[in-house]
């Protein structure tokens, strides 16, 4: 039982990270793991959003827009690149 809710939830942060991946043009070079992650904790922050404006779990809607906030978050103080420009297409320092 464990090991299905594991997999599940990993299946889960894999979808959600893709999908955030996608949703925010340039490249992003992060492994499978990294992408799982990204998904799994798009999926929390998303919660707590929902939960914060509308009073009950948001669902796929809100854990996308977790993670896309989380990408844009990690590009913007991490990697140091902006959304928008030629500098948002250069690969990472």
């Amino acid at each position: 039982m464990v090991l299905w809710f594991i997999l599940v939830l990993a299946f889960e942060g894999l979808i959600v990270g893709a999908l955030a991946r996608l949703a925010l043009p340039g490249p992003d070079p992060m492994g499978i793991l990294a992408t799982i992650a990204l998904g799994l904790l798009g999926t929390f922050l998303g919660g707590v959003i929902a939960w914060a404006f509308i009073g009950h779990v948001g669902g796929i809607v809100f854990s996308l827009i977790g993670a896309t906030l989380l990408l844009y978050l990690h590009r913007r103080f991490v990697q140091h690149r902006p959304l928008t420009g030629p500098e948002a297409h250069r690969p990472p320092r």
